[in-house]
């Protein structure tokens, strides 16, 4: 551990000798000065904290905690002073000095009241040095856009952090969506306040009721204890309820009315708690098709789109291709230091350019890494990307056969993409853009044994 450099100074120098090599005793490298003009000029340099007397002639010692603060306002400042000049002493604790000693004190006391000083000051130190790293990891400068349509994102999200309104991200599946709320909670002054995110799409309804809403001990089977909710753990800062088209409409009232009064009734509670989080909801559906539909109510709606940002596919801003590849070829290169990989060959790169990116930079993201973790030399060519880089897009369907309705179709064609897919019902809902419950309803109409199914293009 560095040793702690302090400065000591008294007009009396016999009294800076002993303090100061009191503390040379005790570890610390400490560098007496009997002149209180010296002691200022001296400020400048690198000490890790000053131990000044407060009564002498020329500068005082008020005047010494001043300029300290000044020149270095996390470095700390114990005062020593007489009795007699106790009330001048609680004025340099006004200005910024860390504590004071009477006359006479023992040494041993300076110590212990120097380190408290000296682990305070590392803490607000790291802390602050976190605070700067989450800014520049969170920050909307750390997101890749180079691109006309991402500049013109990043001007409308600058101006929306500083507002508390509900903000509503819309975006394909991939575009990153989550980051971009992160940045604007990082840019808000909502900063310090916890960033609390949950995925509508991904918890039942009931527990996603308890986790937003809280509840009481008792309130449901399995309760064995109170627990806050989402939206009372947030307050102070930001919510990103991710996928919001799924939630159910029930619990859709229950957050309308949350955003519309500023309280929350955990489950099994008689008693309504302040809930002041910032909501920001996220989705890649069409909202309005939901509404129109009956899955999502309006008035909500009208609620979150105070503030719309909509982030465009990565097809639709290639300029910004380059960029993202070479960021996340770094990130990949940091996280698998072992790999030899170390640039795309013109072709993978054509390639890359080329390609349609449906699942947007978090394919593109996935992409790099893959092929750093299975690089075999410094360059990687088109025979290192992944087969479907490249694909070409599917061709039309064609049809034959005798005319059925929509729904059979509908029908048909859930089922033989549910075979096709071999993903859960959530994966398949996703990418036939329904919700799950749709899916679902789909499915159990069908009739056929698994094996047998018709395929919806040879109708």
């Amino acid at each position: 551990m560095t040793t702690k450099r302090v400065l000591v100074v008294d007009d009396d120098r016999d009294m800076c000798n002993v303090v100061a090599e009191g503390l040379v005793d005790r570890g610390y490298e400490a560098i007496p000065v009997s002149s209180s003009t010296e002691a200022l000029a001296k400020l400048a340099e690198p000490f890790d904290a000053v131990v000044t007397d407060l009564r002498m002639p020329g500068v005082d010692g008020l005047e010494l905690v001043a300029a300290s603060r000044k020149i270095a306002p996390e470095r700390p400042v114990i005062v020593m002073t007489a009795f007699s000049a106790v009330d001048t002493a609680v004025e340099s604790i006004r200005r910024g000095a860390y504590h004071y000693l009477t006359k006479p004190f023992k040494l041993d006391e300076l110590d212990l009241f120097l380190g408290r000083a000296l682990d305070e000051t590392r803490l607000r130190t790291r802390a602050a040095s976190l605070e700067r790293a989450m800014r520049d990891r969170f920050s909307l400068q750390s997101i890749v856009g180079a691109s006309e349509s991402m500049q013109r994102l990043f001007d409308l999200a600058s101006r929306v952090a500083a507002a508390n309104a509900p903000v509503l991200i819309l975006g394909e599946t991939g575009t990153g969506k989550g980051l971009l709320a992160r940045a604007i909670h990082t840019e808000s002054p909502r900063v310090h306040g916890s960033f609390v995110t949950v995925n509508c799409a991904a918890l039942p309804e009931t527990l996603l009721e308890s986790e937003l809403f809280g509840h009481k001990k008792g309130a449901f089977t399995g309760a064995t204890q109170s627990r806050d909710g989402l939206l009372v753990q947030a307050s102070g800062g930001t919510l990103l309820l991710d996928e919001i088209g799924e939630m159910a409409l029930p619990l859709q009232a229950k957050l309308l009315d949350v955003i519309e009064r500023g309280v929350v009734r955990p489950l099994g509670s008689d008693t309504e708690r302040p809930a002041d989080a910032r909501i920001i909801a996220a989705t890649h559906r069409d909202l309005r098709e939901r509404v129109a539909s009956g899955a999502f109510r309006q008035d909500l709606l009208y609620r979150l789109e105070v503030i719309v940002v909509e982030i465009p596919a990565l097809r639709h801003r290639r300029e910004d291709l380059p960029l993202l590849i070479g960021r996340f070829l770094a990130q990949a290169q940091g996280r698998h230091p072992s790999s030899p990989l170390k640039r795309f060959s013109t072709a993978a790169l054509e390639k890359l350019m080329a390609h349609e990116w449906p699942g947007n930079v978090r394919e593109l993201e996935n992409v790099i890494q893959r092929v750093v973790v299975l690089a075999r030399g410094e360059e990687a060519d088109v025979g290192d990307l992944p087969n479907s880089v490249g694909e070409t897009p599917a061709s039309a369907l064609s049809f034959r056969g005798p005319i059925v309705t929509m729904r059979e179709m509908q029908r048909r064609y859930a089922a033989y993409a549910y075979e096709k897919l071999g993903a859960t019902r959530a994966q398949a809902a996703e990418a036939l853009d329904v919700d799950v419950k749709t899916l679902a309803k789909l499915l159990s109409t069908d009739s056929h044994p698994a094996g047998e199914r018709d395929d919806p293009t040879k109708t």
